[in-house]
């Protein structure tokens, strides 16, 4: 069932996680200029485990994927900006090598073919792969042949896990990305559609591969909430806080939304202990959302949904 309080979040008042610092860093920027996809893996580089950022740009006049590596100690290594403009296609394919550490990294990439459904990040026909101590440590799209004959190394002996991903989408009425919330199985179609005027009361719905799995009327009350969805038999967490779609000036503000694998653990709202993801994008409310269960799935999808009249 739904619920109007927010989100199922408490409120914290230490310092924001270091979750929630990346997930709220530089949305001035993006709501002016860009649409933009982040996923953020942990694999094995240069002997230990480290957070490779995967960021993907989209604006009028520009395309480009960036890549990091961010050591234990907090410091980031920048790797390459790769261009996607139509005119830069020597871009589209292409190599790079780096040290982390001491240690050569090598990036691979082909986007000359590279299929494109309105998101930055592209769904077919390419590869994104990093090579380090001769093992493929992380590999991004479907051409997987074609990645490991041109890199002339094996899949590494410990996949590659995505810890969260962020996308910041622009739209009037509706709202799509696309996510697994099983690594073994294939991506979902996520679209959020909303009616906010009109002679009904503002609605919203939620679907996944084409079945609405939530529908909110009432939304000027139920603009915060949340509920458990089965998806493909998953059970899925799914929240939402459009409280400035409704009661801020148009273009101001977005829509969160945050889809969560894994049954939900209800803890005390008195309980001030919790590791859960954090998505709100807004300093001044620094939340964090009920524990994970021991179980459940580590993976948050956070969608940003920014309104245009």
């Amino acid at each position: 069932m739904t619920t109007n309080h927010p989100l199922r979040i408490q409120s914290m008042s230490n310092p924001q996680p270091p979750l929630a610092e990346k997930l709220t860093e530089d949305h001035a920027t993006t709501k002016a200029t860009q649409c933009t996809v982040t996923c953020v893996y942990q694999t094995k580089i240069a002997v230990l485990c480290r957070s490779v950022t995967i960021l993907w740009c989209k604006n009028l006049i520009n395309h480009s994927l960036s890549i990091t590596v961010d050591n234990p100690d907090g410091e980031n290594h920048y790797i390459c900006k790769i261009d996607l403009k139509p005119w830069h296609f020597w871009n589209k394919k292409g190599f790079k090598s780096f040290e982390v550490d001491g240690e050569r990294v090598d990036v691979f990439w082909d986007l000359r073919s590279a299929k494109f459904s309105g998101s930055p990040e592209p769904c077919t026909d390419y590869y994104v792969a990093l090579v380090s101590g001769e093992e493929v440590v992380l590999l991004l799209g479907d051409s997987k042949k074609e990645a490991y004959k041109r890199t002339k190394s094996r899949p590494s002996l410990i996949d590659a896990t995505l810890s969260y991903k962020k996308e910041n989408v622009f739209g009037k009425k509706s709202f799509s990305t696309r996510a697994k919330f099983d690594e073994r199985k294939k991506e979902h179609d996520i679209v959020v559609e909303n009616s906010l005027s009109g002679p009904r009361d503002p609605e919203m719905w939620i679907s996944i591969d084409g079945i609405v799995l939530i529908h909110v009327r009432n939304l000027q009350w139920k603009f915060r909430g949340n509920e458990t969805v089965l998806v493909n038999k998953v059970p899925v967490q799914v929240f939402w806080d459009v409280h400035d779609w409704l009661f801020s000036s148009p273009g101001s503000g977005h829509g969160l939304f945050i889809f969560k694998p894994g049954a939900p653990d209800y803890a005390s709202d008195s309980d001030k202990d919790g590791s859960g993801c954090s998505g709100d994008s807004d300093p001044k409310r620094r939340h964090f959302l009920t524990r994970d269960p021991p179980s459940a799935p580590e993976f948050c999808l956070f969608l940003y949904a920014w309104k245009i009249e």
